[in-house]
């Protein structure tokens, strides 16, 4: 398993081991004590969710208030997306950039991202199927999103006519969330992380 920072702080790709014979294939897709050695912050198992998506098929951007904030483990199970990863946190010097990954039945990459961090993805096949575990429950008083069209973001989705729910296609923009106060504040973020630091590990992308 070999696990890759990406260029937003709290945003991590990996990459399982695929074992495979004439009899099929066999993976880690996660293991909790390598995610915590790498990423310096233990992973906290809540809840896990599935979603089954259609082609072109365009969920999120999502995000939970911080604290507690909700950090999230994604994988593709079957076909493919584009998973996107947006830096919704104040005071970042990412802020208001984004990361693509793909992921899809074939690599079996998987994604990880800190509270704080926005998540969304485009389904690159019919029945894409990802798999999610959460660090918190769903708390729908928390739950916010922004447009996933804004061009501020400027997300390039890899679909010529993207499908959206109601709820994120009546999301507010990235500025408008901003200018209400709904945003993650990236040193609120680190100092709710802080708490749950591996001892002797330093806090990533802290100083």
């Amino acid at each position: 398993m070999k696990i890759r920072e990406l260029s937003l702080e709290g945003a991590w790709e990996i990459t399982p081991q695929l074992h495979g014979d004439p009899r099929g294939l066999f993976l880690e897709w996660y293991r909790s004590d390598r995610l915590a050695a790498a990423v310096g912050i233990p992973f906290r198992l809540a809840q896990a969710n599935m979603s089954v998506s259609a082609r072109d098929v365009v969920r999120g951007i999502h995000y939970a208030d911080v604290p507690p904030g909700q950090a999230k483990y994604v994988t593709c199970v079957r076909g493919a997306v584009t998973d996107v990863i947006v830096d919704l946190r104040t005071g970042s010097p990412t802020f208001g950039q984004w990361e693509a990954v793909r992921l899809d039945d074939a690599e079996r990459r998987a994604v990880f991202l800190a509270e704080g961090l926005g998540h969304g993805f485009c389904a690159l096949t019919g029945d894409a199927t990802l798999a999610y575990l959460c660090s918190t429950p769903y708390n729908p008083a928390a739950e916010r999103a922004v447009h996933p069209l804004d061009p501020a973001l400027g997300i390039a989705w890899p679909a010529t006519v993207p499908l959206l729910s109601d709820r994120d296609a009546a999301a507010p923009s990235l500025a408008e969330q901003r200018s209400a106060g709904l945003l993650p504040d990236l040193a609120t973020c680190r100092a709710h992380a802080a708490g749950r630091m591996v001892p002797n590990m330093p806090l990533p992308g802290g100083n």
